[in-house]
C-alpha cells in the first residue's frame, strides 16, 4: 500500500479530474468486485447483491493503527459504525478480513495531509484506523460523523483486505435529511463558515458508483448515531 510521503492539495477541479480517470485506476487498485445489502442489522440478510466499489480518492494512507476509537479527541456527533463482511454468494461471514476506514472531520479536513481547501493536518491520524473482523464478519468503530468539504457530499471510505487477490475499495454515505439535522444542531458542524455545496443528489460519484446503494441504516440512541452496513463481496479465485 502506498504511504504518504508527499503533498497533496485536493480541489473540486481536481476530484473532477481524479474521477474522469477512475477506470484506470480502479484495475490497478484492486482484484475483485464489492458490494452490500443493506440490512437494519449486520446479519439480518438472508440474500445478498453486489453493490458497487467507488474510488479511493486521494487521501489514503496507512498509519498503522489497529483500533476501534479512531476518534483522537476530535469534536462531532459521535457515530459508532458497524460493518459486516459476507460473500455476496450465500451470505456467509468472512472473518479475518482486514478493514481499513478513513473520513473527514467536522470541518471537512482528512488527516495527514497538508494543503487542503478546507486546512491542512500533516503528521496526524485522526479519523483512521484498522480493525479486523471477527468470527461474524464484524467490525465496530467509534468515530464522528463526518464532515462535508466542496465538491463532495458526507461520507465514509472503506477498504478492505480479503485476501492476496482481493482488495475492496469503497464509500459509504448518510440519508441528506439526517446530516442536515446533524449539521444544524451540532458542534463544529453548525459554525462552519459557508454553505454545503453538495448533496447525494448531486455529488458526481455518489451518482457514478452506486451511492445509493452503500447508504448506511442508522438509528439515534442518545447523542449517538449507530450506523451499520452489510458489505457483500464476490471472490476472485
Amino acid at each position: 500500500m502506498r504511504r504518504n510521503n508527499g503533498p497533496a492539495v485536493l480541489t473540486r477541479r481536481e476530484a473532477l479530474i481524479a474521477a474522469t480517470g477512475l477506470g484506470a485506476g480502479f484495475a490497478l487498485g484492486r482484484a475483485g468486485s464489492a458490494g452490500a445489502e443493506q440490512a437494519a442489522h449486520p446479519g439480518d440478510a438472508k440474500m445478498c447483491v453486489l453493490t458497487p466499489e467507488a474510488m479511493e480518492g486521494p487521501f489514503y494512507f496507512d498509519p498503522q493503527l489497529v483500533r476501534s476509537d479512531i476518534t483522537e479527541g476530535k469534536q462531532g456527533a459521535p457515530l459508532v459504525l458497524t460493518l459486516q463482511v459476507v460473500e455476496a454468494k450465500d451470505c456467509a461471514a468472512i472473518p479475518g478480513a482486514r478493514v481499513d476506514i478513513w473520513h473527514a472531520d467536522g470541518l471537512g479536513l482528512y488527516s495527514g495531509y497538508a494543503r487542503q481547501e478546507t486546512g491542512s493536518a500533516k503528521g496526524e491520524t485522526f479519523l483512521r484506523g484498522t480493525q479486523f473482523a471477527g468470527a461474524g464478519g464484524e467490525v465496530r468503530f467509534a468515530t464522528i460523523y463526518p464532515g462535508w468539504y466542496p465538491g463532495r457530499t458526507p461520507h465514509i471510505h472503506f477498504k478492505i483486505f480479503v485476501d492476496e487477490l482481493n482488495v475492496i475499495i469503497g464509500q459509504l454515505y448518510f440519508h441528506d435529511p439526517i446530516t442536515e439535522h446533524v449539521y444544524a444542531t451540532t458542534l463544529p458542524y453548525r459554525e462552519r463558515k459557508g454553505e454545503r455545496d453538495t448533496f447525494n443528489s448531486d455529488d458526481f460519484i455518489f451518482a457514478r458508483q452506486g451511492g445509493a446503494d452503500t447508504i448506511v441504516d442508522l438509528k439515534t440512541e442518545g447523542r449517538s448515531h449507530l450506523a451499520n452496513l452489510v458489505i457483500g463481496i464476490q471472490r476472485n479465485a
